[in-house]
């Protein structure tokens, strides 16, 4: 399949896809409470949770800027496909769990954002 065509896109990349456009639509929303802030995604939660995490598996973290680094958000791919069957349940759930992490970030409810 030539590569222009959205069937040529792998999963991950389609995956990444769906968290660019949740992550525009929260830069409109938020506008300069995000701003500098760096989103990623990785596969895959570190294996050692985070303390408050309680043996769960995370969907995404929130990295405090440090040593010049700017502030950091990551959801975990792997994760959240398992939890969902659909790109609409996946988008749902990706704006969730951003949504939840700006406001550790903020300081600000998740609901206020």
């Amino acid at each position: 399949m030539p590569g222009a065509l959205p069937g040529a896109r792998t999963r991950t990349q389609r995956f990444d896809d769906l968290v660019a456009g949740v992550v525009i639509e929260l830069e409109e929303r938020c506008g300069e409470l995000i701003h500098g802030v760096e989103f990623g995604v990785e596969d895959v939660p570190p294996s050692r949770p985070a303390p408050w995490e309680h043996g769960a598996v995370p969907l995404g973290r929130y990295f405090p800027a440090d040593l010049g680094m700017p502030h950091r958000i990551v959801i975990y791919r792997r994760p959240v496909i398992s939890r969902t069957r659909t790109a609409g349940e996946r988008v749902d759930l990706i704006t969730h769990v951003l949504t939840e992490q700006i406001a550790h970030l903020t300081g600000l409810r998740p609901e206020d954002l």
